[in-house]
């Protein structure tokens, strides 16, 4: 890993709404996750978040959420954060999510603004698998496919940076700058994937976005940790145990591994010590356990 990076990880309260942070090479991973509860992440120097469990007070800034699918502990509080918004005269959020959801997630809002006697303005943009939503011009998302319960989706975050074609590299910059004039393209684009965010998913959903293992920052769940804990039961549920995580330890290129959405089975000081027991070693010391 950069010898020049800073990790930092702090137990905070936000209007009572756990939050941890990490920083990474300039980025910032904020958010709680457990299973059956609540969770919710974002990264507030790409304006984006994941999930919407419960939305924080401060986390009402970032103006675009990407919803992995819509069981209540990952999408409760999108009505929530549409509502603070208008309150506070800001723009209406865009909200991605799996395009089988849309219609239903429309349904949740017209109620909640009969109850509330009040407008919910929101853009909601329907994803498929294997479909791009470019940001900037330095940020682009992909999708692909998770598999979980309901219909749900992965999400890469990719920096895009331009590069100079190996073959121009000799070239002084002024004849570069005539190629440009000349119609020739002499850059090319390179994509470096930072995020990558999985929501809830069985193993198969890892293994489709070959792209996660490269993210420099992965968040992935870890539902289960238990021997005890019957593979064949969690899978069919759409979840991963610590072993899933454990047989693949040497596809593993990321930077940091965050792990989360534990089962609230058991207390956290005894998922914390299965996890440091039983993680391989090639990942330890990658693997931050989100608790």
């Amino acid at each position: 890993m950069d010898g020049g990076m800073m990790v930092e990880s702090i137990e905070v309260a936000v209007d009572n709404a756990p939050v941890r942070r990490m920083n990474h090479k300039g980025l910032t991973i904020e958010g709680y996750s457990r299973a059956a509860v609540q969770t919710y992440w974002r990264v507030p120097e790409l304006k984006l978040g994941f999930d919407l469990g419960l939305q924080p007070w401060s986390f009402m800034s970032t103006p675009t959420w990407f919803v992995s699918h819509t069981h209540l502990d990952h999408v409760a509080a999108l009505p929530v954060l549409v509502a603070r918004r208008r309150l506070m005269k800001m723009e209406p959020p865009t909200i991605y999510l799996p395009a089988e959801a849309v219609e239903g997630v429309e349904r949740l809002l017209r109620a909640v603004e009969r109850l509330d006697r009040g407008r919910l303005p929101v853009k909601l943009v329907g994803l498929k698998p294997g479909q791009e939503v470019e940001l900037s011009r330095e940020l682009v998302v992909t999708t692909g496919a998770t598999r979980h319960t309901i219909p749900s989706l992965g999400y890469v975050v990719w920096e895009r940076r331009r590069k100079l074609k190996p073959e121009y590299q000799a070239l002084t910059g002024e004849q570069i700058r005539d190629l440009r004039l000349g119609g020739v393209e002499v850059a090319a684009e390179i994509r470096i994937p930072k995020v990558a965010y999985l929501g809830d998913t069985a193993p198969e959903g890892l293994d489709a976005m070959g792209d996660a293992y490269r993210a420099e920052i992965l968040i992935l769940e870890m539902t289960f940790v238990a021997k005890t804990e019957r593979p064949d039961v969690i899978h069919k549920y759409g979840h991963m145990h610590l072993d899933d995580i454990a047989a693949r330890a040497g596809r593993f290129e990321n930077e940091w591994i965050i792990a989360s959405h534990f089962s609230t089975r058991l207390p956290s000081e005894a998922i914390q010590r299965i996890v440091e027991r039983r993680l391989p070693e090639r990942l330890r010391g990658r693997v931050k356990v989100w608790l």
